[in-house]
């Protein structure tokens, strides 16, 4: 599949030092009003307000859909630096609504820059604040959770922002894997020639068929899937057991994505359906994971700030990863049938369930992302599981 994003040509110059700074605004539903800089898109952004702790990955983040409908804030204190180019990104377009940083670099400086941030934001729409002490930020969300604000560039008074984000949904009960979700089938067999990671696997003669069901798939998870020997078919958010089954898959992987996990009924439907297809190996990641989970019998709930990072540790048998998080709901795993499902990692931050498997059947999820782009690379392992499963069905 081409990479259709375009991406500004690069500047000689930082077009911000010849014109005066713009004022915005961040205001939470909580009445907490912070002032800084504008720069992006001239306009009003609402959404959740979330951090992420990665110290690189900005246009990743950026770009992953899995961001859809939330202002991030970045703890790494400088954004822009590395400028942008089209190999990094997720998705054709940027997901997030808003962006929070402490301070945008004046210059980016990367053999791989196609283009600067600033102007980048600007194309795709998304409105950022700096000049934010995003370490204070931060510390309010870790003790009060994450909260629904806005972002404004263009002159609306904090009062009349402070009603619209009071007004505004909960992500609690958003179905918002549907809005993000491709509209058309499309088929993944290839790898892009140039930026993605290619670290390529033994490679079987006869690619592994899998079906991915699109809630808000990154490019990497393609690419990796890929890179392990398989011929992937995306298909969208809302499609059913039939439709799956028509592809005639040796695995269905169930993919990331935005939103309450609960609220997307077609996904558990489907994912119930092909539970109880004989010997089918299922993978599912993030949202996919929760999924699954859901479809056990399990229940979800939200988490205070959630998980959005690249350094969060998981294990399981004596073995730690190091793994890329995002997310803001998680498993209950008191809830899980014990004599159906294994919990095999936990977050070990919070014990929060990070990995499950069924206890009889090729079906597993992980709650963190192993294809990690930009990195941690720790559970990379997990696409080579799946690929396992698909072989040993093979030969059974």
């Amino acid at each position: 599949m081409p990479l259709t994003a375009s991406v500004p040509s690069p500047s000689t110059a930082d077009p911000r030092r010849n014109s005066a700074p713009r004022p915005a605004v961040l205001v939470l539903a909580d009445g907490l009003v912070l002032r800084g800089t504008g720069f992006g898109a001239v306009g009003t952004a609402l959404g959740e307000v979330v951090f992420n702790t990665g110290m690189s990955g900005y246009q990743e983040v950026m770009t992953d859909p899995s961001y859809a409908g939330q202002l991030v804030t970045f703890t790494y204190p400088e954004l822009g630096n590395t400028g942008v180019n089209p190999e990094d990104q997720e998705a054709d377009h940027a997901s997030i609504r808003g962006v929070i940083a402490r301070q945008l670099s004046p210059v980016a400086s990367s053999w791989r820059q196609r283009g600067d941030l600033d102007p980048w934001l600007k194309a795709e729409g998304v409105v950022g604040i700096a000049g934010v002490d995003t370490r204070a930020l931060v510390r309010h969300l870790r003790d009060g959770g994450s909260i629904n604000g806005a972002i404004s560039s263009d002159g609306t008074e904090a009062v009349t922002l402070l009603e619209q984000v009071r007004r505004a949904p909960s992500m609690e009960g958003l179905n918002l894997a549907e809005r993000v979700s491709t509209e058309q089938p499309y088929g993944w067999e290839t790898l892009c020639p140039a930026g993605f990671d290619q670290r390529l696997q033994a490679r079987p003669e006869r690619p592994f068929r899998v079906v991915a069901i699109d809630f808000g798939i990154k490019r990497a998870i393609l690419e990796r899937l890929v890179a392990h020997g398989c011929a992937v078919t995306v298909l969208p958010a809302g499609s059913d057991l039939a439709a799956v089954l028509a592809q005639e898959p040796e695995g269905v992987f169930l993919s990331n994505g935005p939103g309450d996990p609960a609220a997307v009924s077609s996904g558990i439907t489907l994912a119930r359906g092909l539970l109880q297809q004989q010997n089918l190996p299922v993978f599912g990641i993030c949202l996919g994971h929760q999924i699954l989970g859901l479809a056990l019998g399990g229940r979800t709930f939200k988490l205070t700030f959630g998980h959005r990072g690249l350094n969060h540790p998981c294990g399981g048998s004596g073995l730690v990863e190091i793994t890329s998080q995002n997310h803001g709901f998680a498993i209950d795993g008191s809830s899980l049938p014990p004599d159906q499902v294994e919990v095999t990692h936990i977050n070990l931050n919070d014990r929060t369930v990070a990995a499950l498997a069924h206890r009889q059947r090729p079906v597993f999820g992980v709650q963190y992302h192993p294809e990690a782009s930009p990195g941690p690379h720790d559970a990379d392992h997990h696409f080579g599981r799946f690929v396992a499963l698909m072989a040993e069905r093979r030969t059974t």
